[in-house]
């Protein structure tokens, strides 16, 4: 019998100013051979990382009414940089991998399982 597979969300949390330019070049070819041996033993489902919360916009509605703002909701010490998707046996599984993320050495990396509800289109 073939183990049940869940998907997991890791996302990266990182203050947007622990690393130089340079350290953040290195950092995203570190992350992508990392998504590239990931993929290589099926477990990559997507990966990407996301520009720095100075470019965020973040909308409520309230009333019926929009709210949209400039920035990230939260002021944090670390905010979200990017996220990996991937499919895992169990959570020691995803562990394993999210201790590989390149930006776990100075920030956080939080793994979340997904949620699988009916109606949502397949990829």
């Amino acid at each position: 019998m073939e183990a049940h597979i869940l998907k997991y969300m890791l996302l990266v949390y990182l203050d947007e100013q622990a690393m130089s330019e340079s350290e953040r070049e290195k950092c995203y070819v570190e992350s992508a051979q990392l998504a590239q041996q990931i993929k290589s033993s099926g477990q990559y489902l997507d990966a990407w990382p996301l520009h720095p919360t100075s470019t965020a916009t973040s909308i409520r509605v309230r009333d019926g009414k929009r709210l949209v703002t400039d920035g990230p909701f939260a002021e944090t010490r670390e905010q979200l940089g990017g996220y990996y998707l991937i499919d895992a046996r169990n959570l020691d599984e995803a562990i394993a991998i999210a201790a590989r993320i390149p930006p776990v050495r100075l920030g956080t990396v939080e793994i979340r399982p997904v949620m699988e509800i009916p109606g949502l289109p397949e990829n």
